[in-house]
């Protein structure tokens, strides 16, 4: 089956960590570029960070930059992401998306930093 699952999500206060895990399964994984978007409730979608193939070129949007890092483990068909210094703004519904298209996404993971 197709798909990918995301986990790691909680409650946090602010200036906390958390790592997001996502799961996946059904496609040759090392073939995808992925990224992490999220939704904070009312708002629209954010492009939050993406990474390559190879996991070497990994990008990131300003608000998360220098406090966000995205990984993946191509043996393991996983990406992740490691998140420090959590901030209220960052409180949203994280998704797991595949590809320079965004044709898979996961259930999303929620994140709620406390002030």
């Amino acid at each position: 089956q197709v798909q990918l699952v995301e986990s790691g999500g909680g409650l946090v206060p602010s200036g906390g960590s958390l790592r997001l895990s996502c799961a996946t399964s059904g496609f040759t994984f090392s073939n995808y570029w992925m990224h992490w978007v999220r939704q904070a409730p009312g708002k629209g979608l954010e492009w939050v960070s993406d990474i390559n193939i190879e996991g070497s070129d990994p990008s990131y949007a300003d608000a998360v930059k220098g406090r966000f890092t995205i990984s993946r483990d191509n043996a393991d068909n996983m990406v992740y992401l490691q998140m420090n210094n959590l901030k209220t703004g960052d409180s949203a519904l994280y998704y797991c998306v595949r590809s320079l298209k965004f044709d898979l996404w996961g259930q999303g993971t929620q994140v709620t930093v406390s002030s």
